[in-house]
């Protein structure tokens, strides 16, 4: 009697063992949480977009915790009907991002862009970063539509390369997640020895013209032409633009100050903390970890160092063809990129360590907000071509 107990003991415990996380372990999932921890010390330690990089870090950690896949627990973030897959819907059906971009329009001032229309030139060269990374991906062997996905890394917009690998490459979407915020945050590692490398100590000084005041029906009118010129050009980025200047419409009306806060409040916080935890989760070390996952990686890197180079030498030619008094400083030609306010504060920075009186960043900011409409617009024209 007692040896059949213990022997029952004994085969239950020994069952229990084999649904433990110990049990099935692998590699993969070590390396993963150590990703996952270096993600939430950045955050912590460094203070590098902690917004971002904690949900993304933590969602890491949720998505790596080993289980006995055959068991039917319904845990996993890829098992139909479990919690994390029914939140990781948002990601894959595509409506996180589009309710990010309400908010970014809620909290945008774009007075600087319509006080100087010309800077969204630079927004738009700051695109070819998307399209080098696109045509290198073809040349290593990614489908134009994974290659696509992959490019809009360039344009330094987490919620634009979301959506847009989640209708063009979704088995890739979490490598494509996971890299476009990781260079996000490391903004101002990246971007600096780019800009000095690139420009002269002339050129660092170049003091621009103080933007013109913007009036309240200049604020209510941009929106609204915005919406038209982009969705007419690019109806496939109806999703992220409509958003977008719909936000910045009840921002700058005037009269809708409730749902403007709760957009850029509420809202878009926890919209941030789905989309992180579960783009996070997502990187579950048997689909993560590969060489595609990789590639991804360094072309991620290479089409934000291309980004930021082509706004830098476009603002350099631009100049050619400006007057005296008119001239640009190419230091922010890196905040074409759409990583708002971070890359037009580094524009800042910089300028202030040669002249601590040239305050550029109401200057830069106009490039920045351009190029969040500028990714928008990108990512709708490789749908449009790619789907």
């Amino acid at each position: 009697m007692g040896g059949g107990f213990f022997n029952f003991l004994a085969d239950n415990l020994a069952d229990f063992w084999t649904y433990t996380g110990f049990y099935n372990a692998t590699w993969g999932h070590i390396i993963m949480i150590l990703i996952g921890l270096v993600f939430i010390y950045l955050a912590i330690a460094h203070e590098f977009e902690p917004m971002l990089l904690i949900p993304i870090g933590f969602g890491i950690l949720i998505g790596n915790i080993p289980f006995n896949m055959d068991a039917g627990l319904k845990i996993g973030i890829y098992e139909e009907g479990s919690v994390l897959n029914i939140l990781y819907g948002g990601v894959t059906s595509g409506w996180y991002p589009p309710l990010i971009f309400l908010g970014i329009g809620a909290m945008t001032d774009f007075s600087a862009l319509i006080s100087n229309p010309k800077l969204m030139l630079i927004g738009a060269a700051a695109q070819f970063g998307i399209f080098g990374a696109y045509m290198i991906a073809l040349a290593l062997g990614f489908n134009p539509m994974q290659a696509g996905a992959i490019g809009i890394i360039g344009g330094a917009d987490g919620p634009t390369a979301i959506f847009l690998s989640s209708k063009l490459a979704p088995n890739l979407m979490g490598a494509i997640a996971v890299s476009a915020y990781s260079y996000m945050a490391l903004v101002p590692v990246i971007q600096p020895p780019i800009m000095k490398l690139l420009t002269t100590k002339h050129e660092r000084l170049i003091r621009m013209k103080p933007p013109r005041v913007i009036s309240h029906t200049e604020k209510v009118i941009f929106p609204i032409v915005g919406l038209l010129l982009t969705t007419f050009l690019v109806p496939s980025g109806l999703p992220l633009l409509g958003m977008l200047f719909f936000g910045n419409l009840i921002k700058e009306s005037g009269v809708t100050r409730r749902l403007a806060e709760t957009a850029r409040g509420p809202l878009i916080d926890t919209i941030t903390i789905l989309l992180g935890l579960t783009v996070g989760a997502s990187t579950q070390a048997s689909e993560f970890l590969s060489w595609d996952s990789i590639k991804i990686f360094l072309l991620g890197a290479l089409s934000f160092v291309i980004a930021t180079t082509s706004g830098v030498l476009f603002v350099k030619l631009f100049n050619l063809f400006l007057g005296k008094d008119n001239k640009i400083n190419p230091l922010i030609g890196n905040a074409g990129v759409s990583a708002v306010p971070d890359s037009a504060r580094i524009s800042q920075v910089v300028g202030l360590e040669y002249d601590p009186t040239n305050y550029l960043l109401m200057h830069a900011m106009g490039p920045n907000v351009a190029g969040v409409i500028g990714s928008a617009v990108a990512a709708g024209i490789l749908l449009g071509f790619l789907l």
